[in-house]
């Protein structure tokens, strides 16, 4: 594949990422099973985030669970796109990257710059006022698109 369609399979590949971060935001992690065993698997998967939300510990993906899904993602790239799904990869991967640092530093930092603010009281309305939104960290469009974002809280 030329270089050239490199740009562009990145941007694809980070398109995707933010997709994926929301779709698996809003129905993996927020999933509620009968299940008792579907339960606990949920919640340390991501429950226990929420039960204590500034964990630096709980902020990110552990590698344990990130690497083995980048291989499946790589190889899914590979597989729609030949070579060239490595460029994909890169998008995909920078994207989620971007995440785990912006929804570290959330919960982590005070973030005081117009953008950090924005990204912040994104996510904490998800944390504070209620769950069933916000799910984007960084494509907060998603949650436009799909109906879930959560509006600035009321002035008391």
């Amino acid at each position: 594949m030329p270089t050239l369609w490199a740009p562009m399979l990145v941007g694809i590949g980070w398109l995707v990422w933010s997709l994926t971060e929301y779709l698996l935001h809003r129905y993996l992690f927020h999933f509620e099973p009968r299940s008792a065993l579907l339960q606990r698997a949920v919640f340390i998967i991501h429950g226990n985030h929420h039960a204590d939300s500034n964990d630096p510990f709980r902020n990110l993906m552990p590698p344990i669970v990130s690497i083995p899904v980048g291989l499946l993602v790589w190889a899914a790239a590979l597989a729609v796109a030949g070579p060239a799904g490595t460029w994909l990869l890169f998008g995909f991967m920078s994207g989620y990257v971007a995440y785990d640092i912006v929804h570290y530093a959330c919960h982590q930092f005070p973030m005081k710059r117009r953008l950090g603010r924005m990204l912040k009281a994104h996510h904490m309305r998800h944390h504070h006022l209620k769950t069933k939104g916000n799910y984007a960290i960084t494509g907060m469009v998603w949650d436009r698109v799909f109906a879930t974002r959560i509006p600035s809280a009321p002035k008391a």
